[in-house]
């Protein structure tokens, strides 16, 4: 099956502000000043190299940030307002955009299109104002004849979706199997829960996608020793393929009988579980080698990772992994802005498993297309941006200027 990349470009107004629950990177350079201008740079610098390799790739454009509805509804204005309402409003979080939506292919589920559920992203009060914006997009980009873009769930902590961060398709011999990972469940006692950090995701959003959807899921909790490390979505402690899923040793509870279960229901499916004592969990998160992207390649997959995962014990393991035939090499890249956020080369994608007609053309990205896009880049997008300037009155009109010759570029709407 042909898969497509939806890339989020990161937006003017990023920066550091610090204000994901869970993210230890965003923990740790919280108020640091970013730069948005690299920030979308280094996307662009992936979505080159995913296209080099072979990858069909298509951009999934900023929103309007600081969040015009917010802004108001909250009357936002120069002076001593709360620092935190000026950082949800110009959140440039949206780049991550494996939380965008959950994409389950028509074969799978028996149907003339795909289904799409944009995440509510309600476990954050920042990311929650993506679910509207993201969902527009969403039946804007994709050819509807193709693809069924729903509405996202309700927004309520019952039912706080974190999107294709949690959910994963293993494909073995032509066979799909759906894994949806959470953090909560009910019933579930507190003690056997994360201890420092908190879990987002619900059980009964996996359920509630196989409904909607049509199609049988796979529910894996999260280990609370992973949501403690940093692990605030799945895609910080596995990765797959096609046939193939690399995971930490400690990514999920009971995970031996889970994985067993998977290749009962996958047979052929190949799992790389990487020990804690080749690669303890908090190195796995702090070089966020499971948020790299397996793409194809001859004989085996070909890795893309972060720069991070150069150091000695990541390349290592990598190597490793490499000497035993599940991957065939790898490249590190730099996203040093997305990383500090809490973000690599995983998080920047949404995996469209449909071939790139679906996409309308106007987003979809060529050499040329990603060159004018950078064109647009070092002219709109400023070099600096502290959280501070978030409430920088000229800053809604940059944004918007910004997006306008961004949409000028694409030959798309505004």
């Amino acid at each position: 099956m042909s898969e497509t990349y939806l890339l989020g470009l990161p937006g003017t107004t990023h920066a550091h502000a610090g204000i994901a629950p869970g993210n230890v990177a965003s923990a740790a350079h919280r108020d640091r000043p970013g730069s948005p201008r690299a920030a979308a740079l280094q996307v662009l610098a992936l979505a080159r190299r995913l296209h080099e390799r072979g990858v069909p790739v298509a951009l999934l454009p900023p929103l309007p940030r600081p969040d015009p509805d917010f802004v108001a509804a909250c009357a936002l204005g120069p002076g001593p307002d709360p620092d935190e309402l000026w950082k949800a409003a110009g959140s440039s979080a949206f780049m991550w955009a494996a939380n965008a939506a959950t994409v389950i292919p028509a074969e799978d589920r028996g149907a003339d299109r795909a289904f799409v559920l944009p995440a509510n992203l309600c476990a954050t009060p920042h990311r929650a104002l993506e679910a509207a914006g993201r969902t527009a997009q969403l039946r804007a980009i994709l050819d509807p004849a193709l693809v069924e873009v729903a509405d996202p769930l309700p927004a309520t902590p019952a039912l706080a979706d974190e999107g294709a961060a949690n959910h994963h398709r293993i494909l073995c011999g032509g066979r799909a199997v759906h894994v949806v990972v959470h953090g909560r469940e009910p019933g579930l006692d507190p003690a056997a829960g994360p201890r420092r950090m908190p879990a987002r995701q619900p059980r009964a959003v996996g359920q509630v996608l196989a409904r909607r959807a049509g199609v049988p899921v796979v529910a894996v909790r999260q280990h609370p020793d992973a949501i403690d490390a940093g692990a605030f979505h799945n895609d910080v402690v596995m990765v797959g393929h096609r046939d193939l899923i690399l995971v930490h040793e400690r990514a999920w509870v009971d995970q031996p009988a889970v994985l067993a279960r998977l290749a009962a229901l996958a047979p052929g499916l190949r799992a790389e579980v990487v020990a804690e004592g080749d690669l303890p969990l908090d190195a796995a998160v702090r070089s966020y080698l499971f948020n790299g992207v397996l793409i194809d390649h001859p004989g085996a997959p070909w890795m893309i990772v972060p720069g991070e995962c150069a150091d000695p014990a990541t390349a290592m393991v990598l190597a490793g992994l490499r000497d035993r035939g599940a991957i065939a090499g790898w490249d590190c890249v730099d996203l040093r802005e997305s990383m500090m956020g809490g973000g690599g080369p995983a998080c920047l994608r949404l995996r469209v498993p449909l071939p790139v007609a679906a996409i309308r053309p106007g987003y979809r990205l060529d050499a040329a297309r990603i060159a004018a896009v950078e064109a647009v880049v070092a002219r709109c997008w400023r070099d600096r941006l502290a959280p501070a300037d978030l409430a920088d009155p000229a800053l809604p009109g940059e944004d918007a200027r910004a997006r306008a010759a961004l949409a000028e570029a694409l030959g798309i709407g505004a």
